[in-house]
């Protein structure tokens, strides 16, 4: 199957596993997890202020979600680099 050639092929990978392993570097996890954040924290702020109809209340619960959930998937993104499982 097609599929299974592109999904599985080292060729239509470009890279094998030892030259792929450890491609991950911090600073690409910092910046995936700030783009996701942005994203995340616009939907938290929208989500908020329709439940709360106060966008002061909106804006402070949407900030302390930025904040917290960033630290949160930076680590989470570590410790998933780190577990060979499915590379």
């Amino acid at each position: 199957m097609i599929l299974d050639q592109i999904i599985f092929s080292k060729k239509a990978q470009g890279k094998g596993f030892e030259d792929d392993r450890g491609s991950e570097k911090p600073l690409r996890s910092v910046l995936k997890a700030l783009s996701w954040r942005v994203i995340g924290t616009l939907d938290t702020l929208v989500v908020s202020y329709v439940l709360t109809g106060e966008i002061a209340l909106a804006t402070s619960i949407a900030s302390i979600d930025f904040l917290t959930k960033l630290v949160l998937y930076f680590f989470h993104e570590r410790i998933w680099n780190k577990i060979k499982w499915g590379k």
